[in-house]
């Protein structure tokens, strides 16, 4: 059995007391999901129904549910520990490519030198080919970063999210080959929670315009249609009004188990842009300079062995080096080519998001600053408004925490 995390987290943040419309106000889960996996979990951890004297359900959850679903089920065992395992086999990939960059590095000049040396003791000149090596040929080549503090965080004044937590030399490098991940993890998440609050923030009656800030509508609206998932995921409804404006009405998110504070939520919903990298900026040219240093090794090796007799003269490191030269070749090119292809990508995705936002923002202006159409329909909703409906302890027709018979009785002797 796999619980729905949105809602496992949905009844701790509510305190493990909760209706359908609580989760899916909370969560940003339709409404049928939010009630099917209530059910589901409540009938695997035992949880209570409390039924007020107008029918509506909460759900009363036992603090320590997830310890049961864990003795319960071994899967979840099994599955929390592959995650631990995950987590480290990421880490290794992410730090791969740096690791594979330095040994690239560490191979190409080492198999440049041993060249170099075979070739220049070939003209039985030690004391020149001694100068070439030493004074002339590759004179700093050796004078490299310290490694001892690449595979540990250090603070640098250029700070995000991923950075402020600290970013070794070889996270940066994946960093700035791949990214850092979607800047804006599970946004239909927060796009449905921002919906269901502004939903319950006015009282379950809305206007499309109301919404409009949390979608991707382009403009100009011709028609309302995209308010039609919205009724299907709250388990809405449309209505007329006298005037002819059309109110969505979401009575079942007005249900609660609690009195809560006012319903605060962002005018808009904005997207993040899309980051080159969290790496501080040394951290970028160092991987660059090194990208480019391991390409020119490489195309300089190349030439060394183009012929192919060094390396079987040679034989040895170098042999080796040579039937892997194409790997090499290709790691170099591919190490620069895919931070500048996904620069590129991310200038584009960065200006349609970006478009987006500006959409967003324009539709919440005019909520701000309506027009006399749009403060008409604003008005007319507000008279379809209601309270909310809250199952209190002292409301309660019944409840499973004791049998009927006793609550009965209870109530017979309160009469």
């Amino acid at each position: 059995m796999m619980i729905n995390p949105q809602i496992a987290k949905t009844i701790e943040q509510l305190d493990y007391r909760v209706t359908v419309g609580d989760v899916a106000t909370q969560s940003g889960l339709n409404i049928n999901e939010a009630q099917a996996g209530l059910l589901t979990l409540a009938s695997d951890v035992g949880a209570h129904l409390q039924v007020s004297q107008s029918g509506d359900i909460a759900y009363l959850f036992p603090r320590n549910y997830r310890n049961i679903l864990r003795k319960k089920y071994l899967s979840l065992r099994l599955q929390d520990l592959w995650q631990k395992i995950w987590a480290v086999i990421f880490y290794l990939i992410r730090i791969s490519f740096g690791i594979f960059l330095v040994i690239s590095i560490l191979l190409i000049f080492v198999t440049i030198i041993i060249i170099v040396i075979a070739q220049s003791s070939s003209d039985n000149n030690d004391r020149r080919s001694s100068r070439s090596i030493n004074g002339g040929f590759f004179p700093n080549i050796w004078i490299m970063p310290n490694l001892s503090g690449w595979f540990s965080p250090r603070s640098r004044p250029y700070q995000s999210v991923r950075s402020a937590q600290g970013m070794n030399f070889f996270e940066a490098v994946f960093s700035v080959l791949f990214g850092d991940g979607h800047p804006n993890p599970n946004l239909e998440s927060k796009r449905w929670q921002k919906i269901g609050k502004v939903i319950r923030k006015y009282k379950g009656s809305v206007i499309a315009e109301q919404i409009l800030p949390y979608l991707d509508e382009s403009t100009p609206i011709t028609n309302e249609d995209f308010m039609i998932p919205v009724l299907s995921r709250f388990n809405g409804y449309p209505e007329v009004s006298e005037q002819g404006e059309i109110i969505y009405r979401f009575p079942e998110l007005q249900t609660t188990a609690l009195n809560r504070e006012p319903v605060v939520v962002s005018n808009t919903l904005r997207e993040q842009p899309w980051e080159f990298s969290q790496a501080s900026s040394g951290q970028k040219m160092l991987t660059l300079g090194l990208g480019i240093l391991n390409l020119g090794g490489a195309l300089v090796l190349s030439i060394l062995l183009r012929d192919g007799t060094i390396a079987l003269q040679l034989g040895g490191l170098v042999a080796f080096v040579n039937s892997i030269l194409w790997v090499l070749l290709a790691y170099g090119i591919g190490f620069l080519a895919i931070p500048l292809v996904r620069y590129l990508w991310i200038q584009r995705r960065n200006q349609r998001l970006e478009a987006r936002n500006d959409r967003r923002e324009r539709f919440a202006a005019a909520l701000r600053s309506p027009d006399l159409e749009l403060r008409q329909k604003l008005k007319t909703a507000r008279e379809y408004q209601s309270e909310d409906v809250i199952i209190g302890s002292d409301n309660l027709a019944y409840t499973t925490e004791q049998d009927l018979l006793t609550q009965e009785l209870d109530r017979l002797g309160d009469s």
